[in-house]
C-alpha cells in the first residue's frame, strides 16, 4: 500500500493504451475545469489548479506530470485549454503566467508523490500537502516574471519588477482561492479513499 493511489487500487497496473487514454481524459478534465471561474473576493477563482491536484493525488507523480504535459502541450500548439484570461498558443509561455503554466507539472508530481508517500489519504494529511504544492507553485510562477522574463529580453509592464510588486499581484490575490481549493481537493481525495475502504 506504500506506493499505491487511488488509480492504482482502482485500476491496478495500466497497460500503455490505458496510461495514454488516462491522460487524455486528465488533460480533457484539467482543460474543462480552467473555463470554470467562481465568482469570490478579491478575485475569481478558475478551477483549474483544483483538477490538477486531483489528477495528482488519483495518477500518482508521474502519470499526473505526464497528465500535465499533456495539457500544456495541448495549449502550446493553440488549443483553447488555458483560462480564458491565459494569452493563447505559445505566447502563453512567454506571458505573465508563463512560469505558472510551467510550475503546474511539478504542483501534479508534488501532489502524486504525497499519494504515493501515503501522505494523501486523511483530509488533514491532503490538505496540508496540497496547500504546501500549491505554495511552491509560486516559486516558478514569481521567478518567470520578475527575473527570467527581462532576462530573456521580454519588455513588458509585469517584467522586471520589485517583489513588492509580485507579492501584491501575483500571490496575495489567490491565497484564499488556493486554500479553499486544497481543502476541497482533500474532501473529495479523502473521500474516496474513504469509499473504497468501505467496499473492502
Amino acid at each position: 500500500m506504500g506506493r499505491d493511489t487511488l488509480l492504482t487500487v482502482t485500476l491496478g497496473d495500466q497497460t500503455l493504451l490505458r496510461r495514454a487514454l488516462l491522460v487524455v481524459a486528465g488533460s480533457l478534465f484539467i482543460a474543462l475545469a480552467a473555463q470554470i471561474a467562481v465568482p469570490m473576493w478579491p478575485v475569481p477563482v478558475t478551477l483549474q489548479t483544483l483538477a490538477i491536484l486531483l489528477v495528482g493525488f488519483a495518477y500518482g507523480s508521474r502519470l499526473g506530470a505526464v497528465t500535465v504535459l499533456a495539457y500544456l502541450a495541448q495549449g502550446f500548439v493553440g488549443l483553447p485549454v488555458f483560462t480564458p484570461s491565459t494569452l493563447p498558443g505559445l505566447a502563453a509561455l512567454i506571458g505573465p503566467t508563463g512560469g505558472f503554466l510551467i510550475g503546474f507539472v511539478g504542483l501534479a508530481w508534488l501532489a502524486g508523490f504525497a499519494a504515493e508517500r501515503g501522505l494523501a489519504r486523511g483530509v488533514l494529511g491532503t490538505a496540508l500537502a496540497a496547500i504546501a504544492a500549491s505554495a511552491l507553485l509560486y516559486v516558478p510562477g514569481v521567478l518567470w516574471p520578475m527575473a527570467v522574463a527581462s532576462a530573456a529580453g521580454v519588455d513588458a509592464g509585469w517584467a522586471g519588477q520589485g517583489l513588492g510588486f509580485y507579492a501584491a499581484h501575483f500571490v496575495a490575490p489567490f491565497l484564499i482561492g488556493d486554500v479553499i481549493k486544497a481543502v476541497i481537493a482533500a474532501l473529495v481525495v479523502s473521500g474516496a479513499w474513504a469509499a473504497l475502504r468501505r467496499k473492502a
